[in-house]
């Protein structure tokens, strides 16, 4: 496509066929998937952007299988995401934070999809009344069960070293969508001018170390040892290192994370004592997120071990989640390895 707009424009579809052509063996089943990702995102972005006008801010009236009160929003992206990634015919099965068990694709080219697809649809949702970016997380991995079979579970328990691709949706001031598949970290954002996503971020690396830590202080009393001291390390005075850090949290993985990702940082949910095996899902929050961190040049952990390294134990299993620029998180490691 030509130049707009006095920048030269490569859509996130031109991309994709791109890096197909760069390895003859793809199928394209893959490439086919991530273009309607692309579409599902622009149609959940075009109902946030009108979540002040129209009827869909709010509760939905139900509790999910987190025990969280279902918004009107997280009801939509969820619906809109699933009827895309059925129409592909790439997927055989879904995992969702918004749905107690996997939903299974048994019609059509479906039921033979290459992928299963694990997402949260509507991250940070209870931030939308009051206009707080959002965004949706996804991850995707080949499945394990035969083809033409129903899907299973055991298609979803893989840890996150088996992932093909993943990434994020953010929707905020501009929307963008990030993803890697392997082989580094590329952002793409919407110009609503033409209504596509267009190459904006290219080869995305993390700052090695940053001067923003981002988690809930408020819950510091419940907080481990380890964190607390970490904690007080961030607020330390002292020129030579950058402290103290700057304290940023939005309360959105996604919008937290984004940040940190492109201005150096670390993004801390631990353990807590209300919260003993942490607060945010593994499969399809904390893997996805951790993949791209370290296709960036960052790290991801559980405050002990790597994060792609855990093997799931259940669909909707929680995590503390320690992900950043690699200094950041191994100086939160000595404290925590200190205090244990």
């Amino acid at each position: 496509m030509k130049a707009s707009a006095g920048y030269p424009i490569v859509t996130l579809n031109e991309f994709i066929i791109n890096r197909q052509a760069e390895h003859p063996e793809a199928r394209g089943d893959l490439s086919r998937l991530l273009h309607h990702i692309g579409v599902a995102a622009k149609i959940v972005n075009k109902k946030i952007n009108k979540a002040g006008l129209v009827d869909i801010l709010g509760e939905a009236g139900g509790i999910n299988v987190q025990g969280e009160d279902v918004q009107k929003l997280d009801v939509f992206a969820n619906d809109h995401f699933t009827a895309a990634l059925q129409a592909s015919g790439e997927v055989c099965a879904i995992a969702s934070e918004e749905n107690q068990e996997i939903v299974t694709f048994d019609e059509g080219l479906s039921r033979d999809g290459h992928y299963v697809f694990c997402m949260d649809p509507l991250d940070g949702s209870s931030n939308i009344e009051v206009n707080v970016s959002v965004g949706t997380i996804f991850s995707i991995y080949r499945r394990l069960s035969p083809e033409g079979e129903p899907a299973a579970l055991s298609d979803f328990l893989q840890p996150g070293t088996q992932q093909v691709a993943a990434g994020y949706v953010i929707y905020g001031s501009s929307t963008m969508l990030v993803y890697t598949t392997g082989n580094g970290v590329d952002g793409f954002t919407l110009d609503p001018g033409i209504g596509e996503f267009c190459l904006s971020h290219p080869g995305i690396r993390t700052p090695d170390a940053g001067r923003i830590y981002s988690i809930n202080e408020g819950n510091y009393v419940h907080f481990p040892m380890g964190v607390k001291q970490y904690i007080k390390y961030c607020q330390e005075i002292d020129p030579a290192s950058g402290r103290p850090y700057t304290s940023r949290y939005i309360g959105s993985l996604v919008s937290d994370f984004h940040r940190n990702l492109l201005q150096g940082g670390i993004f801390i949910y631990p353990e807590t004592q209300s919260a003993p095996k942490g607060k945010l899902r593994l499969i399809y929050e904390c893997n996805p997120v951790a993949f791209v961190a370290e296709q960036a040049g960052g790290s991801a952990t559980n405050g002990r071990i790597r994060t792609l390294q855990l093997t799931p134990e259940g669909l909707h299993q929680r995590v503390p989640f320690y992900v950043g620029s690699r200094n950041m998180v191994e100086k939160a490691h000595e404290f925590l390895n200190t205090y244990h």
